[in-house]
């Protein structure tokens, strides 16, 4: 038997342990803001459902999904699989723009096409999507028309991407939630020459909504573009969930900001979403961030991991964001927990680390997988 087949079997039955094995999935059901405002129902049935999972970003040389998704296909049915087996029950992708606008005013039909097939691909693995638009994650992606356009026109084009997407996702329960972009800045102070923000490991992942704060309030540029972009997505889809995966340094305090203060923006959105790192030692101190980004919605930690901090610690800060998220989202970069250890990099130790931390802890944070009755 091929050594990843043994590890899947292994990650099964310690699932099978917990109480949550991944057997064949009962149909999905629409997810919709639960009575209370601060967690997520499944409808129509009622039943609780909180957000665990992977953000599933990039493979582990670095390239992204839409990078390999078509030549590679095999390989990510096998990473949703294996991501279900380790107790996942959402997986959080990131589209760019670049791969899925053709030009100002056209739609890549070929990238539209595929991701109906990964909707339909979590649909039958029993997998919930946040699909992440307008991406600028590699810079060499980013076609030079995009980045030549005024602000209205920029937003233009993210609105035609998204009634794209939307378009062609709305039928399915399989998505949990569309986020508006990936960390996204509105300008402060002169103008700007870069849409992007520096580069982390390659990539950009902070992205301006502008480049010139020309007097404007910039929680107010943050209001009028998500409702720009929301009113796109809502003339395809009505019914699936809309949020913005934000920063950490969005709230309204001294010092660096976003612009896309919570309590400014929820009104906008179904729910917030915030990404955070706890550091070594500082666990108090991210708590207090996390609960600062209340403001009457759920609040979904949309990106977390043991980056600065050891799996132990975040293990404790998971326990104590309980009463304040309603769903945590790590990473998954396409290895199970027994190939990390193989590889004997410091890298894949700290992720597998993390991927035990997460198997141990899936019946914890959310409600055990549902099962088909015939299952």
């Amino acid at each position: 038997m091929p050594m990843r087949a043994l590890c899947l079997d292994a990650i099964a039955a310690m699932l099978a342990f917990l109480g949550c094995a991944a057997t064949a999935p009962a149909p999905l059901e629409r997810i919709a803001v639960g009575n209370d405002g601060r967690s997520f129902v499944r409808v129509p049935s009622g039943e609780p459902f909180v957000p665990w999972g992977f953000n599933y970003d990039h493979d582990r040389a670095g390239r992204l999904l839409e990078d390999y998704w078509d030549k590679e296909w095999p390989t990510v049915v096998a990473d949703f699989q294996e991501m279900r087996l380790l107790g996942a029950n959402t997986v959080r992708i990131h589209l760019q723009v670049g791969k899925f606008m053709a030009g100002p005013a056209e739609a890549n039909a070929t990238a539209l096409e595929r991701l109906g097939r990964l909707v339909a691909r979590a649909e039958s693995t029993g997998l919930y999507l946040d699909i992440t638009g307008l991406g600028c994650y590699h810079k060499n992606d980013v076609p030079a028309w995009y980045d030549a356009l005024s602000e209205k026109d920029r937003w233009r084009v993210q609105a035609r991407f998204w009634d794209a997407v939307a378009g062609q996702c709305a039928g399915s329960p399989a998505v949990f939630c569309y986020d508006l972009m990936n960390e996204p800045v509105a300008p402060a102070g002169p103008p700007r020459d870069d849409w992007l923000g520096p580069a982390f490991a390659g990539k950009h992942f902070v992205q301006f909504i502008a480049l010139d704060q020309a007097g404007r309030d910039r929680a107010a540029i943050a209001h009028e573009w998500i409702a720009t972009l929301v009113a796109a997505i809502r003339a395809r889809d009505a019914r699936r969930l809309i949020t913005v995966g934000l920063v950490p340094w969005s709230l309204d305090r001294p010092g660096l900001t976003s612009g896309f203060v919570p309590a400014r923006i929820a009104g906008g959105v179904d729910f917030l979403s915030v990404h955070i790192y706890p550091e070594k030692d500082t666990r108090a101190e991210a708590l207090e961030t996390l609960r600062g980004f209340a403001a009457g919605k759920p609040i979904l930690i949309e990106e977390i991991f043991p980056l600065k901090c050891s799996p132990d610690e975040l293990e404790a800060f998971l326990d104590a964001s309980r009463d304040t998220a309603a769903g945590w989202l790590g990473f998954y970069w396409g290895a199970t927990p027994d190939e990390c250890r193989a590889s004997g990099t410091i890298g894949d130790a700290i992720t597998a680390a993390w991927l035990d931390l997460f198997v141990r802890r899936a019946a914890v944070h959310r409600p055990p997988v549902r099962e088909r009755a015939d299952g």
